[in-house]
């Protein structure tokens, strides 16, 4: 944007405003330079053009808080400015930015000879501003206790879940090798072996979630062999709650992908859509498309469709809508996984009409 058209020159009047924007230095920097750190003199005011900046608070053991960020037509550094006082926070730029830096001289003397009834309304503005920050920040603070309570948490259920699903495992070992004649043992054995496999996973990827990590074991897969294994792991829950499942997935289609995660989103995604039927059955159809460098997968249902109040939202953790036993992880893990493959998820819903989820992944690279 112009600098002539930000919204803090705006406030002025046209001879000072013309001052301001003569007065201004604009500079183009590029991502993770700090523009300063916590604690230096303030210098200069600025006004974001283009971009995104980061303001962090220094914690312990060498790691950052964010608790802001100003996008364009924003401007920051205001308090330092008007008090002197030492920055309060490290200011660091996000996927570049342009940015246009007011000397504090020449804006504490335009302010001086500015009109009461301007510098009013510029105050007022900065307060508001101010409540809007101490909010976010707020809730930042709120999210990171909830995920180190999350990962405690989770620690003990990993910690209690191994001796029995050791049991179980080795259990069903054993029946299979007592049974290796009889087909529908062996597979009932596989079947209760891999589930056991997926509540051990599925515990460690929520702890891995709450530690804001995703670790990924890539490796070749084919992509039809894997969604037919994850329609015979549910294919007795899809039938207990009527629900009626039809897969369409060419062969041949290879990804660079971790399986067992990415079978996470795709469970998650499928309890949402039979969560939303409510338990009066209904359809879901998960079809795979190969594209130039891409496979999509959809996963569509006929139910009520996602509600409006958290469409914005969805894919953000502890977001949850109606739900009884609903923890608002379930689409935020899926997307943190999908973001780790450097892929894509979206979703298009209808009230009533029911919700298709988009997946995109990157093909296999030969």
């Amino acid at each position: 944007m112009d600098i002539h058209s930000h919204q803090f020159i705006a406030f002025f009047e046209p001879e000072q405003a013309a001052q301001l924007a003569a007065k201004a230095i604009v500079e183009t920097y590029p991502d993770l330079v700090v523009i300063f750190e916590e604690g230096e003199v303030p210098d200069y005011l600025y006004l974001v053009l283009e971009g995104k900046v980061l303001f962090r608070k220094h914690t312990i053991n060498d790691h950052y808080q964010i608790v802001a960020q100003a996008n364009p037509d924003d401007f920051f550094g205001e308090f330092g400015i008007l008090d002197g006082k030492p920055r309060s926070a490290q200011a660091m730029v996000c996927e570049g930015a342009t940015l246009a830096r007011i000397p504090r001289n020449v804006l504490i003397e335009i302010l001086n000879n500015t009109k009461g009834s301007t510098v009013l309304h510029l105050f007022n503005f900065i307060i508001q501003r101010l409540r809007v920050t101490t909010q976010e920040f707020v809730q930042q603070v709120t999210y990171k206790d909830k995920m180190v309570l999350l990962g405690e948490m989770v620690n003990t259920i990993i910690h209690d879940f191994k001796s029995p699903l050791s049991s179980i495992h080795l259990s069903s070992g054993m029946l299979r090798e007592m049974y290796l004649e009889d087909e529908d043992t062996t597979e009932w054995c596989d079947l209760i072996q891999e589930q056991a496999v997926r509540m051990t996973a599925m515990a460690e990827e929520l702890l891995e979630f709450s530690k804001g990590s995703a670790s990924l074991k890539k490796q070749p897969m084919d992509l039809a062999a894997a969604l037919r294994r994850f329609e015979k792991l549910n294919r007795i829950y899809l039938d207990q709650e009527n629900v009626a499942f039809t897969l369409h997935c060419p062969e041949s289609i290879m990804v660079e992908a971790d399986e067992n995660k990415l079978m996470r989103v795709l469970q998650n995604l499928i309890v949402n859509a039979v969560e939303a039927l409510d338990g009066d059955g209904g359809e879901i159809t998960m079809t795979a498309q190969p594209l130039p460098n891409w496979v999509r997968i959809t996963i569509q249902d006929n139910g009520p469709g996602i509600p409006l109040e958290i469409r914005d939202s969805f894919f953000e953790a502890f977001v949850t809508y109606g739900k009884k036993r609903g923890t608002g992880l379930g689409t935020a893990i899926a997307k943190s996984i999908i973001d780790t493959h450097q892929g894509q998820i979206r979703f298009e819903t209808q009230e009533g009409e029911g919700t298709t989820f988009i997946i995109q992944l990157p093909l296999q690279t030969s």
